[in-house]
């Protein structure tokens, strides 16, 4: 009986659920369950140091309405995502359009642009903050150019800049290497071939290599994008959310509430609100996919 039970489909069966196991078992314990959690809290307040869990229903999503800062702080955060989002993109694709040539000295090149992703974002980070200072090397670089530099993490207008930058130099080189691999896989035929046809340098990129490489843009566009909505230890280190509030991004801003006022019951409906925006915008550029991503369509 168990040996007609245990057919070759239902051994295969078995063996495909035992290797994904781990994987779902993973997934629905640190993700699925922290989100229902957060929705769970967001319905309270939750005070602590009195050690109260009240239920509120809909007060907080009610204040999250209401609240004067919130608006500052989803500004802040789409100036920098769309601008680490613009920058990084466009420099990694550059740089590995330039060093997927076949020229001396490109692998110390790549070794080069790649090794900020391995090094320790808080170490990382903690470097700038006394490169960007008013007396730091930034400032004692342009000093020898005869350019008085600003105080790049005190000005209204240069701290955001100061951050995203810091940001992109940091991770660009990730999306160089996946842009890198994208050029390689490009069959040289194509190229040959615009060639003979008298397609000039700019025609080639535009109608062979971006569409042959969409796939990857669409990666590391949403990757990007995510990561962007997701940044808290450089604004924590570099600015603490100022001058004011112009860099007080939507995490940061969570992290205050939570953790600093110790509104728990809001910053988790802050959560909910940064998980709705991550869910929509990643939607959003799946279904764009069909209009210029090449075999989607």
């Amino acid at each position: 009986m168990s040996t007609r039970f245990w057919t070759g489909s239902r051994r295969d069966t078995l063996a495909g659920y035992l290797f994904i196991a781990p994987q779902l078992i993973g997934s629905v314990l640190f993700v699925f369950v922290p989100l229902g959690l957060v929705f769970w809290y967001s319905l309270h307040e939750w005070n602590v140091l009195a050690d109260t869990f009240t239920f509120v229903g809909g007060e907080n999503y009610q204040a999250l309405a209401d609240d004067p800062k919130l608006a500052d702080a989803l500004v802040a955060t789409g100036f920098f995502s769309a601008g680490l989002v613009v920058l990084n993109l466009s420099l990694a694709l550059l740089l590995a359009v330039l060093l997927n040539q076949r020229l001396r000295g490109t692998v110390f090149f790549r070794t080069v642009f790649f090794s900020p992703v391995v090094v320790s974002l808080v170490a990382w980070t903690i470097v700038w903050s006394f490169l960007l200072q008013d007396n730091g090397g930034i400032n004692g670089l342009l000093e020898l150019v005869g350019v008085d530099g600003p105080n790049w993490l005190r000005g209204e207008g240069t701290a955001m800049l100061a951050v995203i930058v810091v940001q992109v130099v940091k991770n660009v080189g990730l999306n160089m290497v996946l842009f890198l691999a994208a050029l390689q896989g490009v069959p040289a035929n194509l190229y040959e071939a615009a060639t003979v046809d008298g397609a000039t340098r700019r025609r080639q990129f535009l109608s062979i290599t971006v569409p042959m490489i969409s796939p990857t843009i669409l990666l590391t566009s949403i990757i990007t994008v995510v990561g962007s909505l997701q940044v808290f230890a450089q604004i924590a280190v570099l600015t603490q959310g100022g001058p004011g509030t112009s860099t007080t991004v939507l995490v940061y801003y969570l992290y205050q509430q939570a953790f600093q006022f110790h509104h728990f019951g809001y910053g988790a409906t802050l959560s909910v609100l940064l998980f709705a925006i991550v869910l929509l915008l990643t939607l959003v550029q799946w279904r764009m996919r069909r209009k210029w991503v090449f075999h989607e369509s």
